[in-house]
């Protein structure tokens, strides 16, 4: 779980002044359909800005009470994606960007926390492509992402994402961070309900289609909407995490099968309170949906 590495030689940047309109990116996304992709695909050199971000107390609620946080944590450590996934998608819909986005996997997400973020606070956020990654099902891509507060570096972020079919993809093999055969129990259950994935979409920006309802799903293949991994992620931490703020920590998770909606998902962990193995998987606790790694310090 290595930081996202500093901005790149040659790399434009823009600062954005306003959070882009979600209406406005699907519909870019929506027309990115019809890209072609070249043989010699390559990853923009851009970097997006946002300078001045004042973190919202009632936004910072309404997230918490989506993914199952209590006031008495503190801004979730998940909480800073929502300021750096509107970039994400102005990135992945950038005329320079040689793939569609409809169609475009979540395979894993790593968050580093570095200082504590409170409500009023005013940070600078950045993101940027990192690099491919070749996997045996396509090419997949590294999106960074930093939260900086006076300055300091507060907290990084590192999602990759998979477009499939890409014959002979570019960069080091994908190679799964996760395959510890720790034994995991089971914690807790609890119910992803049917109108969850509106919910998150509303408080994150994240609309898209597979998400919202049945009918929207079937468009993309699926039979029922599935739940956001990064809501999966929150709600796993939301019961391992502590009832107080934890100031440094790190988690990685990697994406397996969906949690289809509505459904009832269990938490598996190991016992180790500072460094936590865990998986959420289905109601019977057979298939995973996701794994991950917890490290408090």
């Amino acid at each position: 779980m290595n930081a996202p590495e500093r901005k790149k030689p040659n790399m434009q940047t823009l600062e954005l002044a306003a959070r882009p309109s979600p209406l406005s990116q699907y519909l870019a996304a929506a027309r990115s359909m019809g890209r072609r992709v070249p043989r010699d695909a390559k990853l923009p050199g851009l970097q997006l800005v946002r300078p001045k971000v004042k973190l919202s107390e009632r936004h910072i609620a309404r997230y918490a009470q989506v993914c199952g946080f209590k006031p008495s944590q503190g801004v979730p450590p998940t909480y800073p994606h929502m300021l750096a996934f509107p970039l994400h998608m102005q990135l992945l819909t950038s005329d320079g960007f040689p793939y569609p986005v409809i169609g475009l996997v979540h395979l894993a997400n790593s968050i580093e926390q570095h200082q504590i973020l409170k409500p009023g606070d005013e940070v600078r956020v950045e993101v940027e492509f990192g690099d491919f990654v070749a996997h045996e099902k396509g090419q997949a891509f590294v999106l960074l992402s930093r939260i900086l507060r006076n300055g300091q570096l507060a907290w990084t972020s590192q999602s990759t994402y998979l477009r499939r079919g890409i014959s002979q993809p570019q960069g080091d093999p994908y190679i799964s961070a996760l395959s510890d055969p720790t034994p995991l129990s089971a914690q807790a259950e609890f119910l992803a309900n049917g109108n969850i994935g509106r919910r998150y979409a509303r408080v994150s920006g994240d609309y898209n289609p597979i998400h919202l309802s049945a009918l929207t799903a079937k468009f993309l293949g699926f039979n029922r909407a599935i739940a956001h991994g990064m809501w999966t992620k929150a709600r796993a931490l939301a019961t391992l995490l502590p009832q107080q703020p934890v100031e440094h920590l790190a988690v990685e998770v990697e994406f397996k099968l969906p949690l289809f909606l509505p459904g009832k998902a269990s938490l598996w962990s190991s016992v180790n309170p500072t460094r936590t193995l865990f998986e959420v998987r289905d109601g019977k606790g057979t298939k995973p949906h996701l794994r991950g790694l917890l490290v408090r310090r």
